[in-house]
């Protein structure tokens, strides 16, 4: 029986949410899994929150995830991670990019833009696998900062139940040749990232 997966990416427009969800998607169906997904974008061209549902198993009969039961949340921007903290379930893995852009609320001197700390105690009410990356500056020293989505990716297949020529396969089908190599290079270093940062583990 296949290992079913409940997934939710957050973050803002521009950053590729939807794409690196579409490849995740293709990645598990290439495996032989049923995969559900649905995007809300939002006001996403200006910033916006951006969030994708995909599940992924057997069989799977709906694409909306219930609140508390996401088994993986890859978080592109750090307060998007705990707008939706809870759709976790106990004890879900929480892979967050180190990367802030305030919402108006915080622009405009209405609200605080949390700390690490703070983020990372709100999310502890839900589960001590947490890891923080800085994937905005990864992406930047290997050359490319557009690649950030796939970097992402590679983070997330740690925990995945994909073998990796499939997700090379994915990427490979999904962008053009020029760019192509640079991403599978971001991907790989995702993967190599997420080795030993663990919060709380370093």
């Amino acid at each position: 029986m296949k290992k079913s997966m409940d997934i939710l990416i957050t973050g803002v427009g521009g950053q590729g949410v939807v794409l690196a969800s579409d490849i995740i998607g293709e990645t598990a169906i290439a495996a032989g899994y049923d995969v559900k997904k649905t995007d809300t974008l939002g006001m996403a061209q200006r910033g916006g929150s951006v969030v994708s549902h995909i599940r992924l198993a057997e069989k799977v009969w709906s694409p909306l995830i219930k609140e508390g039961q996401v088994d993986l949340m890859l978080a592109f921007e750090k307060l998007e991670a705990a707008r939706w903290s809870h759709y976790l379930k106990k004890d879900a893995v929480v892979i967050i990019n180190k990367y802030e852009q305030p919402p108006p609320s915080v622009s405009l001197g209405k609200e605080k833009y949390p700390s690490d700390d703070e983020l990372v105690a709100a999310l502890k009410r839900r589960t001590d696998k947490i890891y923080l990356i800085d994937g905005n500056q990864k992406v930047k020293d290997l050359g490319n900062v557009r690649t950030l989505n796939i970097f992402m990716l590679g983070c997330f297949a740690a925990f995945a139940p994909l073998d990796d020529k499939f997700w090379r396969e994915s990427i490979s089908q999904r962008l053009p040749e020029p760019i192509r190599e640079i991403n599978l290079k971001a991907f790989a270093l995702g993967r190599k990232e997420i080795e030993g940062v663990r919060i709380g583990t370093n």
